[in-house]
């Protein structure tokens, strides 16, 4: 293979690519979210500067998406973490587990999306929108939502899932050293909300040294959303090199 043709390729391995050179298109995208209040101690401890705290609250997500281009149906769950950056409020991506490898490698490699696997579901059962994360045969989250309640307002609903987000970026060198060490952001500009509802809630975290969701303990359930939507990721820009201590 000539070198020229080794530039052209996105991944390794090079005759089998570990994800298709895609932008995925996401239809049936479905959210259960719950905002939570936690300890803020514990925020300050995993949040990186220079992005700031306004309030000690945790999104948890789970995204079950009905189809992605390049990867199929597959679920997701984790943790965002509302922030400050420059004067701009948005989400940092604490935590997030899935079931799709394509998905996992390349929301590391081509975007900072803090990705490794693991085994969420969302289901309906009796009246209850139900969102779990295992770890391994572990349990380690349930989060309950009332199904269907009562209406959200769809432009609410869109204002929640387009936040801006940053993300921290770091690869290793060949000498244990960090490469690459950036703080990026991005935002999801290309959405269609198709329903959006709103209810009672519940959430339970369990501790696992491998998963550690409950380093931020649930202290106070402040909201719930179950959003269905169609959406378009946008590429990430970096906004901080931390190699440099400066802006990018």
């Amino acid at each position: 293979m000539h070198a020229e043709d080794v530039r052209q390729h996105l991944t390794t391995p090079l005759t089998s690519p570990a994800f298709a050179p895609t932008v995925p298109r996401f239809t049936d995208r479905e959210y259960l979210n719950v905002v939570y209040r936690t300890d803020p101690d514990a925020l300050r401890a995993v949040v990186p500067e220079p992005l700031r705290i306004a309030e000690p609250l945790v999104r948890f997500e789970v995204m079950k998406m009905g189809d992605a281009s390049g990867y199929g149906p597959y679920t997701e769950a984790g943790q965002a973490i509302p922030v400050g950056f420059e004067g701009e409020q948005g989400e940092y991506l604490h935590a997030m587990y899935l079931d799709n490898f394509p998905a996992t490698a390349s929301g590391r490699e081509v975007s900072a999306y803090p990705k490794v696997l693991g085994s969420p579901s969302l289901t309906v059962d009796s009246g209850a929108l139900v969102g779990t994360l295992d770890h391994g045969s572990v349990r380690v989250a349930t989060a309950t939502m009332g199904y269907k309640h009562h209406e959200l307002d769809r432009r609410e609903a869109e204002a929640q899932i387009t936040v801006p987000t940053f993300m921290l970026k770091t690869i290793p060198g060949y000498d244990g050293l960090p490469r690459v060490q950036e703080l990026v952001r991005t935002r999801i500009t290309d959405v269609t909300v198709k329903e959006a509802w709103t209810g009672p809630a519940r959430l339970q975290l369990f501790a696992h040294v491998l998963a550690p969701l409950a380093d931020l303990p649930v202290l106070e359930v402040v909201s719930a959303g179950h959003i269905l939507t169609d959406l378009t990721l946008s590429g990430v820009e970096p906004v901080h090199d931390y190699l440099k201590g400066a802006a990018s």
